[in-house]
């Protein structure tokens, strides 16, 4: 069956400006111009365009869906096995954020006891998930698969202080940083004082510190297109500045 880009729309929910925008930016083409113009798709156009819908529900953007997709060992098949884990995954966070809810109704209703390791357990496992589908592959192919599990455990096994403590340490790292960007020396005593706080932050994720996988996740986040965009999305070159500050540290460390 053949569809416009009207019809096409209706049925996937969308709307005909993000089928147009697809084809513009050649996520999505359609099959042919008609002799009128119109856009056709044809059924391996609806297969991708749900792949693509699919991977937006994931959360994952369009430039790299445009990768994953257009890739000539791209497999539909293991594509959809593997949306399936991921929302399988998904329910499970989801129903384990309304237990959360439903638990801490009925602790404040006086019908039951609730620790403050428990009042956090949702959150704490969808910060895992999302570091996981985001850094999980590089990070467990350069650091292993027991040095990411055990940094999952820690992190899900943080008490309250703990959390909030490393949320803290979190944004002093973000405000320091900022700050001593402003100098442009990575060797400054603000630019050392962000690598400080940024190897305190580590240490509550990481099972034991070393200065050499220090230096090797900061060259990571230059590296890596999405760890230099999280970083840079406020300052560009802030990724390559922290880099360099934690070079510098690391080696007098």
């Amino acid at each position: 069956m053949e569809y416009t880009v009207q019809k096409l729309a209706s049925l996937a929910g969308v709307s005909s400006r993000t089928l147009r925008y697809y084809d513009e930016i050649g996520i999505l083409k359609p099959a042919r111009i008609n002799s009128s113009g119109y856009r056709i798709y044809g059924q391996a156009e609806v297969d991708q365009l749900q792949q693509i819908l699919f991977y937006r529900e994931l959360g994952i953007g369009l430039e790299d869906i445009k990768l994953i997709i257009t890739n000539p060992s791209f497999d539909a098949r293991k594509a959809l096995t593997e949306h399936r884990q991921k929302l399988i995954e998904k329910r499970e966070q989801l129903n384990l954020l309304i237990a959360n809810v439903e638990k801490t109704i009925a602790y404040k209703e006086g019908r039951m006891e609730m620790s403050d390791k428990e009042k956090f357990e949702g959150f704490k496992k969808k910060m895992i998930d999302e570091n996981e589908e985001k850094y999980g592959r590089e990070i467990r192919e350069k650091y292993g698969n027991e040095t990411m599990n055990r940094s999952n455990a820690q992190l899900q096994n943080m008490t309250k202080k703990e959390y909030e403590e490393v949320t803290a340490l979190a944004e002093q790292v973000t405000k320091t940083l900022a700050e001593a960007m402003k100098t442009g020396n990575p060797a400054c005593d603000l630019a050392q004082k962000a690598a400080e706080l940024h190897k305190k932050w580590l240490t509550y994720y990481w099972h034991e510190y070393s200065k050499e996988a220090h230096a090797g996740l900061a060259q990571m986040y230059v590296d890596d297109e999405r760890f230099k965009a999280y970083y840079d999305k406020e300052q560009p070159g802030t990724a390559e500045f922290l880099r360099d500050a934690i070079l510098i540290y690391t080696s007098k460390a």
